[in-house]
């Protein structure tokens, strides 16, 4: 059974959301305060962590964006907040996704089922994963280790959310060839392109910045017009 850490102030939305869930093999432990909230996470360490934004104590955002160093596994934002600038901005702290109160039950438990597998899929022994054996990628200085999830640039290490490290390796492990934001979210969250999402254009701005890309004409991670994004496996030789 999955576990995780619902944040949510509401106890009825909590209680009902908790019920349905447990239904379907997901242990739900309840917390109704922001301020409250880290120390209950890393004390349960659980598989995933479900957050409200409006929250007593500290807003989910906050939340998210405190908790994202201290703590690896998917975040994701329930809330209803139907705002494309919430979106964006829980996607920039960190956020794995962000999901409406008004989504139906199954869908949700379905979008929460695809993290927990993505997760666990990455946390599993090098021998019970899909990437065996161990093969780090190399790239000049740029240096990517699936087995530890770790990247290196030149001398320094270049710290990823899960999501970002994973979408990294997506682009990597194609270099050279042009993926397009279907594609990205079909492998990375099981869902496809709706003309609109733009989680994937946040993320790889994101990757930009801490992989030393330039934000106005990127020559590392390229944005190829109408069709998407291309990792260039020779533009590494520098960090810089």
């Amino acid at each position: 059974m999955s576990k995780i850490v619902f944040v949510e102030d509401d106890p009825e939305v909590g209680s009902l959301i908790a019920a349905y869930l447990g239904k379907h093999d997901i242990d739900v432990l309840l917390e109704t305060r922001g301020d409250r909230a880290i120390d209950v996470i890393l004390a349960h360490q659980p598989d995933l962590v479900l957050l409200d934004i409006m929250l007593p104590g500290k807003d989910g955002m906050s939340l998210c964006r405190d908790l994202r160093p201290l703590w690896q596994g998917p975040i994701v934002l329930l809330t209803s907040l139907d705002s494309d600038m919430n979106h964006i901005l829980s996607l920039e702290m960190g956020a794995s996704d962000y999901i409406l109160k008004t989504t139906p039950p199954a869908v949700l438990l379905a979008r929460l089922r695809l993290h927990l597998r993505q997760h666990h899929t990455t946390t599993l022994p090098e021998s019970a994963t899909t990437r065996s054996p161990h093969k780090v990628l190399h790239f000049g200085t740029l240096c990517i280790d699936p087995l530890n999830r770790q990247v290196r640039l030149g001398e320094r290490n270049v710290v990823l959310s899960t999501a970002d490290f994973d979408l990294l390796w997506e682009l990597a492990t194609h270099a050279g060839n042009i993926m397009d934001r279907d594609a990205l979210l079909k492998n990375l969250r099981g869902v496809s392109y709706d003309g609109l999402d733009r989680s994937v254009d946040v993320a790889i701005s994101r990757l930009r910045k801490k992989l030393n890309d330039s934000a106005t004409e990127p020559y590392r991670i390229k944005t190829v017009r109408n069709k998407g994004y291309l990792f260039a496996p020779h533009a590494w030789e520098t960090a810089e």
